[in-house]
């Protein structure tokens, strides 16, 4: 299954004069034939492939078991979502068995992102709204995270800005949840906008490696909906956004540095059926799964990215 026009807007016929009507017809048969099928990029976020998983905040730690296994204390401190076990010694069995902060019970993988501050206090995390969409020109060819699949984004020693649709900020409006524009700066937000954080990691695999040394290397971010040589399997894309109860402006840091330094870290530890059910039934199907159906967790106004 192919990307298809089926999601262009469909335009109504009016009954009229026989050789208008024809011509009419005639017309839009040609452009349909014409048009290529749009790429993801085309797409508004509510009509895309996706399904979404809400996940307050957990704990803190100066812990990263990706970077620094068995290593506690060796990294700038990091704010946990989701799985509520990880720490320095983690593994993939031991969070399997762990509870979760998110809505669905399923997903008990384990997300991180540097500690955020504003003039050297602690900022308190809201929770993390994490997406997971289907990107590629074929929904059919996406294929599910591994087991213990790990992968970082974003630079934490960045000194000058990161691309904004990769690692960026922007205000939210608590009534509504709509962002302004992502951007590399932190903004000012309004009285009634929250400062949210968000990192889209790379959805392209090279198909061989769980990780690989620097934690990158083994990913990549498609094209349009293709994804480049040397990483043929295309996988959903996590954007993991995170929401704090600040107004931004001066003075946002991170624990790794500027604000310019963000990053975030993913670990697939979730119960395997359960993810590879969602990925069938709402990323190759083509549908935007949301947050789910009304009897799960819903997500919360204003709070969720």
């Amino acid at each position: 299954m192919t990307r298809s026009v089926s999601r262009l807007p469909v335009t109504t016929l009016r009954p009229g004069r026989g050789v208008v009507m024809g011509l009419g017809l005639a017309c839009v048969a040609a452009l349909l034939v014409a048009l290529p099928a749009p790429d993801a990029s085309a797409f508004k976020q509510g009509d895309m492939p996706d399904f979404v998983v809400s996940c307050p905040f957990s704990h803190r730690l100066p812990d990263d078991p990706i970077v620094y296994p068995d290593k506690p204390g060796a990294s700038h401190l990091h704010d946990f979502f989701g799985n509520t076990a990880v720490d320095a010694f983690s593994t993939y069995s031991a969070l399997r068995r762990a509870p979760t902060t998110c809505s669905r019970n399923g997903d008990t993988a384990a997300y991180w992102m540097p500690t955020a501050y504003q003039n050297g206090v602690v900022l308190r995390p809201l929770k993390a709204t994490v997406y997971y969409r289907d990107m590629a020109a074929d929904p059919t060819t996406v294929q599910s995270f591994p087991p213990d699949f790990r992968m970082i984004a974003g630079d934490h020693d960045a000194t000058s800005p990161q691309r904004p649709l990769i690692v960026g900020w922007a205000c939210r409006h608590a009534s509504d949840g709509l962002k302004g524009i992502w951007t590399s700066d932190v903004p000012t937000c309004g009285a009634h906008e929250n400062l949210v954080f968000r990192v889209r990691f790379p959805d392209c695999w090279n198909g061989r490696d769980l990780d690989s040394p620097d934690h990158m290397s083994h990913v990549a971010y498609g094209k349009n909906g293709v994804c480049p040589r040397g990483f043929p399997v295309a996988v959903p894309r996590v954007s993991m956004t995170v929401a704090y109860d600040s107004h931004g402006g001066p003075g946002v840091t991170l624990s790794s540095g500027s604000a310019l330094t963000g990053h975030a870290d993913f670990w697939n530890t979730w119960k395997q059926p359960a993810l590879d059910d969602l990925v069938v039934t709402c990323l190759r199907a083509g549908i935007h799964c949301g947050f789910g159906t009304a009897s799960d967790p819903q997500p919360t106004p204003g709070i969720d990215g």
